[in-house]
C-alpha cells in the first residue's frame, strides 16, 4: 500500500493524511498545511492568522492519565513516570503504545551527547597533541595549565553529561543489583578523580605514579571520551528501541480519528471516542473502516493487509464483517458498529502484542543467569589486572594499571546481554502482529519453533465452519431457480443449521422467496410445506419415499457428491421429483498450501474432528492427510494431546471452538483462529486474526528466525566479553606491546548495543 503522507491540522492539531479523501492541502508561506475536514479548511481559509500564530509548532504528546512506564529488559519492574530502571538502569518506557510518542529520555540524552560532544573535541585535541610533530602544544603550555585546561572542558562532561550514569550506578548499589553503569560508574569516576587531584593537589600523589618529567598523570581525555561515547551509545540504542514498537504504532495509526455517523437521515462527521456500539456508519471510497461492525448496506472490497498481512482485497456485501482500521476501496456501504473503543480487533492486537513484548522467553534464563554473576567477576578482573600491572608491570606502572582497568571496566558492560533477548521479542511479536499473527507471550513464540506434531480440528480450521450451498441440479421440467424457490422458501421455516446456507446461497443468485405455509419438520427426514396451493418438500430419499415419489433419477448423483462430502437434499414439487442442492464445509483455500509446507518442515500433522468418519475422510483425502480421528469429543482431543506429549513429541494444536479449548490448553502451543469463539483464543498461546492456516506456516518461521537471531545477539555478546575482557586486561602487550585505550573500549561497548538492536531490527524484514 502506498504510504501516505501525513501533516497536522493548524485547526484542531490533529494528525491527517494529506493524500486521504477526508484531508485536504493548503500551501502557505511555504509550508504545506493538512486538514482533517472541510470544515476545519473553511474555518482556516476565513481567518488563517487566528490559527497559525498558535498552532505553529504541535506541542509534544503528552502520555495519558495513570499512564506506566516499564522497563524492557525487566518487565516486572513498573513505574508512575519515566526514568531510569532501578535494576538495570536502562530508560522506561511506556507500557502501553502510543501512535505518537513523546521520549523524554531520548531528548535528555541527546541534548547531553551535544553538548559534551562540543567540548569534548577540544580536550580530546589537547590530549593528542603530544602526537603533533614539534609538540606546539606543550612548548606554549606547561603541563600544569594544559592539566588545568582539560579538567575545565572535562569536567562539564563527566559531572553534568555523565551525571545520570553515576546516579544509575548508585542506584545499582543501592539495590544490589550491579550492571552496565556500575561498570561505566566506577570507570570514568575513578579516571576523572584521580585526574582531578593530580592537577589540584600533585603533591599528595608518590614519584612512583609521575611521569619521566615529574608530572602527575591526568585522564580527562579518556574520561569525557567514554561518557560521550556511551552517551552516543544511548541515543542509539533509544532511537533503535523505538523502532522495535514501529509494528503496533503502525497498528494504531491505521484507526482513523473520526467517523461519519448517519442519523435521522442527516451525516455528521464526530470523534472516534463518541461512536457507541449500534450506531450507522457511512464509509466512503478510500476511506477507513472506524471500528467493527456489520455492513447494512452497499458492497465495496476492502484491503485488510495491515491488519491480516494479505494484500488481496476482500469483497464486502450486506451481512459481511468489516474490522476497523482496514481501508476501503471504490464502493461506499453502511456499517452497524458493534465493536468500538477498546474492545475493537485492533485495540485487542494492540493489546495482546503489548503484553507479549514484555514477557520473558525461556532462553533468557540463560543470560540472566549469566548477568547475576557477571558483573561482580568483572570487577574481580579489573582489580586482579590493576593489581598484576602494579607488581610487574612497567613504568609508570600506576598509569598503565589505572587505564588497564578502566578499560575492563568498560569494555565488559553486560547491555549487549540483557538486550539480546527482549529487543528480537518486540521487534518478532510486532512483525508477527503485521501479519495477522498474534503471540500472546514470548513462550509460544520460542516453543513453535521446536514444533513437530500439529493437531488440526476439522471444522472452521481446515474448512470455513459456515456450510454453503454448493450444487443445484434440476430435473426434467424444472430449473435450478424453481429449485432453489422451494428450497429458500422451505428452509426460511426450518432451525436446521443448513438452512442458514441454503438462504444465503438462495439471495446469492438472487432468488428471494417468502416463506412456505404449512410448514412441517419430520425429524431425521426434512421439511414440506406449500407454495402457492402446491404441495412442495425438502429432504432424504426417505421423505420422498413416504410421499410416494420416485428419487432413483437423482441417487446416482448424490452419491457422488456425498463422496465429495457434501449433504444432499432432494426437492419435490407435487408428486414429482424437481431436483436437489449439495450443502457442503467448504475446505479453507490455504489449508492444502499450508500443510504441504509444514510436512516439508517435517511436521506431523492429524486431523482430529467430532464430525462422521466419512466427513472426516473426504477432507483428509483432499489435503493429503494420512493420520485421523473422527467423532472425538472435547476430552478426547485433549487425551490425543497428552498421549502425543507423553511420546516426547513437542505438540501443537489448532482449532477454533469451545470443544477445541482443553486441547489447545493442553498443547505445549495452543493456535486459535480468530474468526473463532472467545474462549479457544483465550486457551492459545497464538491467534491467527483471520483463521488463514497460512498463519501457521508464518508462525513457525518467524519463531525460527527468532530463535536465530536471539542466539546470533546472545553468541556475539558472549564472545565480545569473553575477547574484549582478555585485551582490555592487557593479554597482547606481553607478546605485541599493544594495549587497548579505554576510549577504544569505551566505544566498542556502545556499539555492540547497537549491534544487538540492530542484528533483531532485521526480523522486520525477515521473509515470511
Amino acid at each position: 500500500m502506498t504510504p501516505m503522507t501525513r501533516g497536522k491540522d493548524p485547526v484542531c492539531g490533529m494528525t491527517v493524511d494529506l493524500d486521504h479523501p477526508k484531508g485536504g492541502k493548503l500551501v502557505h508561506d511555504g509550508r504545506e498545511l493538512g486538514f482533517c475536514s472541510s470544515g476545519c479548511l473553511a474555518k482556516f481559509k476565513a481567518d488563517p492568522a487566528k490559527y497559525l500564530a498558535p498552532r505553529a509548532s504541535v506541542p509534544a504528546p503528552v502520555a495519558p492519565a495513570g499512564a506506566k512506564w516499564i522497563c524492557p529488559m525487566d518487565p516486572e519492574v513498573v513505574a508512575d513516570k519515566p526514568g531510569p530502571c532501578p535494576k538495570c538502569g536502562m530508560a522506561l518506557e511506556l507500557r502501553t503504545v502510543a501512535a505518537e510518542e513523546d521520549n523524554p529520555e531520548l531528548r535528555k540524552m541527546t541534548r547531553r551527547f551535544w553538548a559534551s560532544l562540543v567540548l569534548t573535541v577540544p580536550v580530546f585535541i589537547l590530549g593528542m597533541s603530544d602526537l603533533l610533530p614539534g609538540k606546539p602544544v606543550q612548548h606554549a603550555l606547561t603541563a600544569s595549565t594544559l592539566a588545568w585546561i582539560e579538567m575545565l572542558l572535562a569536567g562539564p562532561v563527566v559531572l553534568w553529561g555523565g551525571w545520570p550514569f553515576f546516579q544509575r550506578g548508585w542506584a545499582s548499589v543501592v539495590n544490589r543489583s550491579l550492571n552496565m553503569f556500575t561498570l561505566i560508574s566506577i570507570g570514568t569516576g575513578v579516571a576523572f578523580l584521580f585526574s582531578v587531584v593530580a592537577t589540584l593537589l600533585p603533591g599528595l600523589l608518590p614519584e612512583s605514579v609521575r611521569t619521566g618529567h615529574g608530572d602527575a598523570p591526568v585522564y580527562f581525555e579518556p574520561a569525557a571520551f567514554i561518557v560521550t561515547l556511551v552517551l552516543l551509545g544511548q541515543v542509539l540504542e533509544l532511537r533503535a528501541r523505538a523502532k522495535t514498537r514501529g509494528a503496533l504504532k503502525l497498528l494504531l495509526g491505521l484507526a482513523p480519528k473520526t467517523a461519519r455517523l448517519v442519523s435521522s437521515g442527516d451525516e455528521r462527521d464526530l470523534p472516534l471516542e463518541q461512536v457507541k456500539a449500534g450506531d450507522i456508519l457511512r464509509v466512503r471510497p478510500g476511506e477507513k473502516v472506524p471500528v467493527d461492525g456489520i455492513v447494512v448496506e452497499g458492497q465495496s472490497n476492502v484491503d485488510e493487509a495491515m491488519v491480516t498481512g494479505e494484500p488481496i482485497p476482500v469483497e464486502k456485501i450486506a451481512g459481511s464483517t468489516v474490522t476497523g482500521g482496514t481501508v476501503n476501496g471504490t464502493g461506499s456501504f453502511l456499517m452497524r458498529a458493534e465493536r468500538v473503543g477498546a474492545d475493537t480487533l485492533l485495540a485487542q492486537i494492540v493489546k495482546l502484542v503489548g503484553e507479549a513484548q514484555r514477557s520473558r522467553a525461556p532462553i533468557q534464563r540463560l543470560a540472566d543467569q549469566v548477568a547475576g554473576w557477571f558483573v561482580p567477576v568483572v570487577l574481580a578482573i579489573a582489580a586482579i589486572t590493576f593489581a598484576i600491572w602494579m607488581l610487574v608491570g612497567p613504568e609508570p606502572r600506576f598509569a598503565h594499571a589505572l587505564v588497564n582497568a578502566v578499560a575492563v571496566l568498560i569494555i565488559a558492560c553486560p547491555c549487549a546481554l540483557g538486550l539480546a533477548t527482549p529487543m528480537s521479542i518486540m521487534v518478532a511479536t510486532g512483525r508477527g502482529a503485521g501479519m495477522g499473527v498474534l503471540f500472546r507471550n514470548a513462550e509460544a513464540l520460542e516453543t513453535m519453533e521446536k514444533v513437530d506434531t500439529l493437531l488440526v480440528d476439522k471444522t472452521g480450521t481446515l474448512t470455513e465452519g459456515k456450510p454453503r450451498l454448493v450444487v443445484v441440479e434440476a430435473t426434467s421440467g424444472f430449473t435450478e431457480e424453481q429449485i432453489l424457490k422451494i428450497a429458500v422458501a422451505l428452509e426460511r421455516g426450518s432451525e436446521h443449521p443448513l438452512a442458514q446456507a441454503i438462504i444465503e446461497g438462495g439471495r446469492r443468485r438472487g432468488v428471494e422467496t417468502e416463506a412456505a405455509s404449512g410448514f412441517r419438520a419430520l425429524t431425521g427426514k426434512g421439511v414440506v410445506g406449500s407454495i402457492d396451493g402446491q404441495q412442495v418438500a425438502l429432504g432424504n430419499a426417505a421423505l420422498l419415499a413416504d410421499l410416494g415419489i420416485d428419487a432413483s433419477a437423482l441417487l446416482s448423483t448424490a452419491e457422488v457428491l456425498r463422496a465429495e462430502g457434501q449433504t444432499v437434499m432432494f426437492a419435490a414439487a407435487g408428486q414429482r421429483l424437481a431436483g436437489l442442492v449439495g450443502v457442503a464445509d467448504p475446505i479453507k483455500p490455504s489449508a492444502g498450501e499450508s500443510l504441504r509446507a509444514l510436512e516439508k518442515e517435517n511436521v506431523r500433522v492429524v486431523m482430529l474432528t467430532g464430525d462422521s468418519r466419512t466427513t472426516a475422510k473426504v477432507v483428509a483425502q483432499k489435503l493429503g492427510i494420512a493420520d485421523f480421528e473422527a467423532e472425538v469429543l472435547p476430552a478426547g482431543k485433549a487425551a490425543a494431546v497428552q498421549r502425543l506429549r507423553s511420546e516426547g513429541r513437542i505438540v501443537a494444536m489448532a482449532g477454533d471452538g469451545i470443544n477445541d479449548a482443553p486441547a489447545l490448553a493442553a498443547a505445549q502451543v495452543g493456535i486459535a483462529m480468530g474468526t473463532g469463539t472467545d474462549v479457544a483464543m483465550e486457551s492459545a498461546g497464538i491467534t491467527l486474526v483471520k483463521g488463514d492456516l497460512r498463519g501457521i506456516v508464518r508462525a513457525r518461521r518467524l519463531s525460527q528466525a527468532t530463535l536465530r537471531n536471539i542466539r546470533q545477539n546472545l553468541f556475539w555478546a558472549f564472545a565480545y566479553n569473553a575477547l574484549g575482557i582478555p585485551i582490555a586486561a592487557g593479554a597482547l602487550y606481553p607478546f605485541f606491546g599493544l594495549l587497548l585505550s579505554p576510549m577504544i573500549a569505551g566505544a566498542a561497548m556502545s556499539f555492540s548495543s547497537v549491534s544487538v538492536i540492530a542484528n533483531a531490527l532485521r526480523l522486520r524484514h525477515v521473509s515470511l
